[in-house]
């Protein structure tokens, strides 16, 4: 039986520009390369999963529906172009949220993991098969306590964050310069062992 595997996307910085609390498909951009890269995991046998904090929820910034309303836009319009995410897992919580029924400590805003074991029970994947990217090191996080592997992209981190991942510092981590580079890495099978 083949064992299932999965790419774990963030979504603002990593599928598209990073704009502040970004909730309206006028202003959503699809970064360079994404469509491509995401049809090339997709060949390639992955599950393609999105996890996204989405404190501007909490924040008063936008409604729920305006989240939801701005997923299935960006859905079908990635459908449309061959490209099927099975599911976008968020979390709409912060700490010092302004909406009471959003303010709590949870384990689903990442770096908390429990959204990605949530997805790995959901889908029954083989983490050691499994990836994640995204344009923060909190994206990867679910690498520190599993075999899961790891690409930090773009250069919206702290400079000394990417700097040790570039020496291979952080564990199951590597850098790639934007999502369809990380991708290339992934289906050719080039997988540095970084601290293991």
């Amino acid at each position: 039986m083949d064992m299932k595997k999965a790419l774990f996307l963030d979504r603002d910085g990593t599928i598209n520009v990073e704009k502040n609390y970004l909730y309206k498909i006028d202003d959503f951009e699809f970064l360079p390369g994404v469509v491509e890269a995401l049809r090339l995991a997709q060949d390639a046998g992955f599950i393609l999963l999105i996890i996204t904090n989405q404190s501007g929820i909490a924040r008063g910034y936008y409604q729920e529906e305006d989240f939801h309303t701005l997923n299935r836009w960006m859905l079908n319009t990635l459908k449309e172009n061959g490209v099927c995410i099975s599911q976008v897992y968020y979390c709409p919580h912060h700490p010092q949220a302004v909406i009471d029924a959003y303010k709590k400590e949870c384990d689903c805003r990442k770096p908390g993991i429990g959204l990605f074991t949530k997805a790995i029970a959901d889908y029954e994947l083989d983490v050691d098969s499994c990836y994640a990217v995204g344009d923060k090191i909190r994206d990867c996080c679910i690498c520190e306590y599993t075999s899961c592997h790891g690409f930090l992209i773009a250069d919206h981190e702290k400079k000394e964050t990417i700097e040790a991942v570039k020496a291979g510092q952080i564990k199951h981590v590597e850098y790639a310069e934007n999502l369809y580079e990380a991708v290339k890495k992934i289906v050719s099978g080039e997988r540095k062992t970084v601290c293991s």
